[in-house]
């Protein structure tokens, strides 16, 4: 036993501290875990778990409308929106006793403060000090508004679940998984949405056509989407608040959402008391075992940059207490990782877009299909499917799939096992598809759309 209060002390209570101070307390660790704002992170509080929510949520006026077709003759109800935020943090509430619960079943002392680094072997947490043999820094992203002239009057992912007022015309600044997903949530609710970015195309590295076939669905939706265009000044108007942009149009809103990026969650941590080296990107660089310039300090998450998703953090949580607690041979396998985009409909993506993969293995197969999914050939929605298969000719290996659709995540999750272990397109092929479905398109497309 070290003489040292902790043998690990945890900052952050996010996804990736948490799994890393459950398995390291199974191993028998000593352990503590500091978390000062959200018991359970970013994802439970204000990610992923809220976020999905109100993507249910946004669906259903979708669903009242598709429903007259198959027969339902009834009109569209009111929305309220105090009663999807105040049940939301019912069930935030909820999540975040059980991850409490469930820390303290692991016997990991719960310490309720921001923590800050004092030395490479010792965190303080208000006016306490504690000493541990080994430091582990999760404390994930922090949303990132830029400085203009009015910034002050935006607001971030932080408080838009939690807004007093539903804001009946909404600016959205961004183009990445935050920016996209929300357009479409308050769209869905019924708010005037207006999506705002620099670039000439939005989801920068997703796959071209992914990107260009979201565009074009997203506008059907009626999101007021504008490429090459950003904001210059935001300021209190007699209406609303007033942005002018670098188009030279106006627009007057109730409120302005900056998805504009997040940055490492390090202020007020300490780093400046011990030898830690930072990326040019801001994050804590790492090796390979996740262990800092500092020996005994580690950090894993978005707060070391990389593939910035839940599972991720979840999966350099699980890895790094298992290596330094239990089975030194843990890694993580980046390769494959599947993800997902929940604007509407959903995108899911895994493995290689067309352009990474002509790079890496030079000559490709490509295969596409566009369709009206099933339930729109009654409901008369003008919406269409999107898929995509990219085979490394020389193997035949499937090394990139992406979808834009209904339940684009749930059919990308069964996808990627198949690419984790392989999979070529002759095992595509020879696989029985369930019918009637949209997953079946992906054992069905025989024809390449091109090769090289």
């Amino acid at each position: 036993m070290s003489n040292k209060d902790y043998d690990l002390f945890v900052i952050g209570a996010g996804s990736g501290g948490v799994r890393a101070a459950r398995i390291a307390a199974g191993f028998g660790a000593r352990v503590a875990i500091a978390e000062d704002r959200y018991m359970g992170g970013t994802c439970v509080n204000v990610g992923c778990v809220p976020k999905k929510l109100y993507v249910y949520a946004s669906e259903f006026g979708k669903a009242f409308e598709d429903a007259r077709g198959f027969g339902w003759d009834s009109s569209k109800p009111a929305f309220d929106w105090s009663t999807l935020r105040d049940n939301k943090k019912t069930e935030i509430s909820r999540l975040n006793a059980i991850y409490r619960k469930l820390l303290a079943g692991a016997n990991a002392d719960i310490i309720d403060g921001r923590a800050r680094l004092v030395d490479a072997h010792t965190v303080a947490v208000g006016d306490r000090q504690y000493s541990a043999e080994k430091i582990l820094i999760a404390t994930g992203g922090w949303p990132h508004i830029p400085e203009f002239p009015g910034s002050d009057l935006a607001i971030t992912s932080n408080e838009v679940f939690d807004l007093e007022y539903f804001p009946e015309r909404l600016v959205i600044v961004g183009g990445g998984y935050i920016a996209v997903e929300f357009a479409g949530i308050f769209n869905g609710l019924g708010a005037r949405v207006t999506q705002l970015y620099r670039g000439p195309l939005f989801l920068r590295g997703f796959d071209p056509d992914i990107r260009a076939h979201a565009a074009r669905e997203i506008l059907k939706t009626g999101v007021d989407l504008r490429f090459e265009v950003n904001v210059e000044s935001i300021s209190r108007g007699r209406d609303g608040l007033d942005l002018q942009l670098t188009d030279g149009t106006q627009i007057t809103a109730d409120a302005v959402l900056y998805a504009t990026g997040r940055v490492p969650h390090l202020d007020g941590l300490g780093l400046e008391n011990v030898d830690i080296e930072l990326t040019e990107f801001g994050t804590i660089a790492v090796d390979e075992h996740y262990r800092t310039s500092e020996s005994s300090i580690f950090a894993v998450g978005d707060v070391i940059g990389g593939m910035e998703l839940t599972p991720v953090a979840l999966a350099e949580g699980m890895a790094f207490a298992r290596r330094q607690f239990g089975d030194p041979a843990q890694e993580v396998d980046y390769d494959f990782i599947p993800t997902a985009v929940f604007c509407q409909p959903n995108i899911g993506t895994v493995g290689f877009t067309e352009e990474e993969a002509r790079a890496k293995f030079g000559h490709i197969r490509l295969f596409k299909a566009n369709f009206r999914p099933m339930k729109h050939t009654i409901s008369g929605r003008d919406e269409q499917t999107f898929m995509k298969l990219i085979v490394d000719k020389a193997s035949d290996r499937v090394v990139g799939v992406h979808m834009m659709g209904p339940d684009a995540g749930e059919i990308i999750q069964g996808i990627a096992i198949a690419l984790r272990a392989g999979a070529t397109k002759a095992v595509f092929d020879s696989t029985i598809g369930i019918h009637p479905t949209a997953a079946e398109e992906f054992v069905t497309m025989r024809e390449p759309w091109t090769e090289d």
